[in-house]
Order: C-alpha cells, then sequence, then structure tokens
C-alpha cells in the first residue's frame, strides 16, 4: 500500500513537471516577437542594400544602431530580445512556430504593400 502511494506521489509529481511546458515571464510571445524580428530583418536588408549602393559605407557599422532603434521603437532592451531569442533557440517547437509566424506576418506585409 505505501508502495503504491509513493508511486503514485511520484507519478503526480513527473506528470506536473512535465505539463508545465508554458513559456517563462521573462520571453517575449511569439506575437511580439515575430514584429521586432521582422523590424531588425527590414533593418538588416536596408543596411545591406545600402552598403551595395555606398562602397564607403562598409568601414562605418551601421546595423548595430538600426537594432537599438529597432528596441526602441518596440520598448525593448538588448537583453530582453536577446534573452527571448536565445530561448527560442534552445526550444526548437517554440522557435520552429515563432519563424513560421514571421514567415505568416512577413507574407501579409507583402501583400498589403503590393495592395497599395
Amino acid at each position: 500500500m505505501i508502495k503504491r502511494i509513493k508511486y503514485l506521489i511520484l507519478s503526480f509529481i513527473v506528470l506536473l513537471v512535465s505539463c508545465n511546458s508554458g513559456t517563462p515571464k521573462n520571453v517575449l510571445p511569439v506575437n511580439t516577437m515575430k514584429v521586432v524580428m521582422f523590424d531588425m530583418l527590414k533593418a538588416d536588408e536596408w543596411y545591406a542594400r545600402k552598403l551595395v549602393g555606398d562602397t564607403l559605407m562598409l568601414r562605418v557599422k551601421e546595423d548595430i544602431p538600426l537594432y537599438e532603434q529597432v528596441f526602441a521603437v518596440h520598448k525593448l532592451t538588448k537583453k530582453e530580445f536577446f534573452d527571448s531569442y536565445h530561448y527560442y533557440e534552445a526550444h526548437p517547437i517554440a522557435y520552429k512556430e515563432l519563424v513560421d509566424s514571421l514567415e505568416s506576418y512577413a507574407n501579409k506585409q507583402r501583400l498589403n504593400t503590393i495592395k497599395k
């Protein structure tokens, strides 16, 4: 009887631990993260295009201030973003959800641009 109770308690603890699959509170939700990442990708694209057009820009590192502007627009710190990004990187299922969500968001933005 005591063995059954111990087994039952152990099973219950394992079940509780395995069910706690929610993201930590300091991690940005997917819907917020996708918008921030989309803006960072746009900043990267702008910077890459500027480098192609102006070879003198090769010596000036402007991509970091662009990222800081994106963080400021979204009222985030660099640490908040990268903590969240590292969380998603370490959790493949959550990362896939983020990437799929980002792709869908980018397609919607592209369609909105085409419609204008």
